[in-house]
């Protein structure tokens, strides 16, 4: 039985075509936290009581803004540790037989990868601008919509703040985690 070996240039293929595809799910997965914070602002809104004796459970639908957020810090966590797993991987492809040497390589020249993890941060600065706007939009919309039942000090008010703040921070965090080329 003969063993096959996938020429690198395969590899390298298939490594980019996967780290594309990240990339794509990264844009995803804003579009969705986007779509979720839409229609629990719209629920939130749809659900106002007709006189102020009515009571509608909105602290539960209100958790919904933390949770959007948690899963969008922990989606963009597990993509930009692929992004770097991925690019580390490139990074030793293109150092086979001393090439990046001789040839351009994004992965493994700084000067390329600073350049891209520059620009990838945009991203991160709006995951947090989108995640802090959503929290204060629910709690402003709380507090509007729901003043009889919702007071400053409730405890989902400060759960919901709390959560967004700790959100934000955890995304301006993550270009910690971007992928920097190991020095040969």
């Amino acid at each position: 039985m003969c063993a096959l070996q996938v020429d690198a240039n395969y590899r390298f293929i298939a490594a980019s075509n996967e780290l594309n595809a990240r990339i794509a799910q990264r844009q995803q997965a804003l579009s969705l936290y986007i779509t979720l914070v839409l229609g629990l602002l719209a629920a939130l809104v749809a659900l106002r009581p007709d006189s102020p004796a009515q009571r509608v459970p909105v602290e539960w639908l209100v958790l919904g803004f933390p949770v959007a957020s948690l899963c969008l810090v922990f989606l963009n966590y597990k993509i930009e540790r692929a992004l770097t797993n991925l690019r580390s991987f490139l990074s030793v492809l293109e150092r086979l037989n001393n090439a990046h040497a001789e040839l351009p390589s994004y992965n493994t020249d700084p000067s390329w990868s600073e350049g891209a993890n520059r620009a990838r941060r945009f991203h991160d600065y709006t995951a947090a601008i989108l995640v802090a706007t959503s929290h204060a939009v629910a709690v402003g919309a709380l507090w509007r919509i729901y003043p009889h039942q919702v007071q400053t000090d409730a405890p989902v008010v400060w759960l919901v703040a709390l959560i967004g703040v700790g959100a934000v921070v955890a995304l301006l965090w993550m270009p910690r985690l971007s992928y920097r080329p190991a020095m040969a």
